[in-house]
């Protein structure tokens, strides 16, 4: 049996870590599934380093704010140093739902897949959740780029629900992107040989507290920005393999 570990990355996330860990354990006990978390405190100043601990639940504090990527590649190499053979990212503000972690990582035990990439848009209604109307505009430009940078289709190119097998896993111990880290990540992996594959998920609204792309008017133009220009130049310094 493969042994499986969801990574969870944590800033501020005191109204929604506590829900989302009991949703896993409440699941793994239902289903009788063995699916390990480590959460990633990145340098969280609210109460969430407190609640994790009074908790007794599985993580590691950072001592600064990180980014995401940094928070995601911590618990990449957690993953590794602990020899696991699938690494999951799960969003600790509620977003993800723990019952598609079982189709994630179906591809990657039955057909040898890398990586493995949960879609909101792959089928029709797939997920009552999909965002505002302008933020899906941004993620259909950011598709796109990425499609042409990394000479594959992908639907939902910035979501954090995804599934690494072992290979992928030690990659992204080594070198993971510090900001918005998905699509370049994926542009990398493709470029790079790994295979990949979308499967259709439905994501949750996140119930409380604040994303940290829409916490400002500015963010989510510095998003936009900063992401495009990561893969570009993600996709110019990575050779594809023939």
């Amino acid at each position: 049996m493969e042994k499986v570990i969801l990574i969870i990355p944590a800033y501020n996330e005191e109204k929604n870590i506590l829900k989302t860990v009991r949703n896993v354990e409440k699941y793994n006990k239902e289903n009788k599934t063995n699916y390990d978390l480590i959460v990633i405190n990145d340098g969280s100043t609210d109460n969430t380093q407190k609640i994790l601990e009074e908790n007794n639940i599985p993580h590691i504090n950072l001592i600064h704010n990180l980014g995401i990527g940094g928070a995601v590649q911590t618990g990449y190499k957690y993953a590794f140093i602990n020899n696991y053979d699938i690494a999951i990212q799960f969003d600790g503000d509620g977003q993800h739902d723990v019952k598609y972690v079982e189709k994630l990582i179906k591809p990657i035990i039955e057909n040898n897949v890398d990586l493995v990439i949960g879609s909101r848009f792959l089928e029709k209604d797939s997920s009552k959740f999909k965002s505002t109307f302008i933020r899906r505009i941004g993620i259909r430009f950011i598709s796109l780029l990425t499609n042409i940078c990394a000479g594959k289709r992908i639907t939902d190119t910035t979501s954090g629900f995804r599934a690494a097998n072992k290979n992928v896993i030690k990659e992204f111990a080594i070198d993971y992107p510090i900001d918005s880290p998905e699509p370049a990540s994926f542009v990398t992996i493709t470029k790079n040989g790994y295979t990949s594959k979308e499967v259709a998920v439905s994501m949750n609204e996140r119930e409380g507290g604040k994303s940290s792309v829409t916490s400002n008017i500015w963010k989510p133009i510095y998003y936009m920005i900063n992401v495009s220009l990561s893969i570009i130049v993600t996709g110019f310094k990575t050779r594809r393999v023939k």
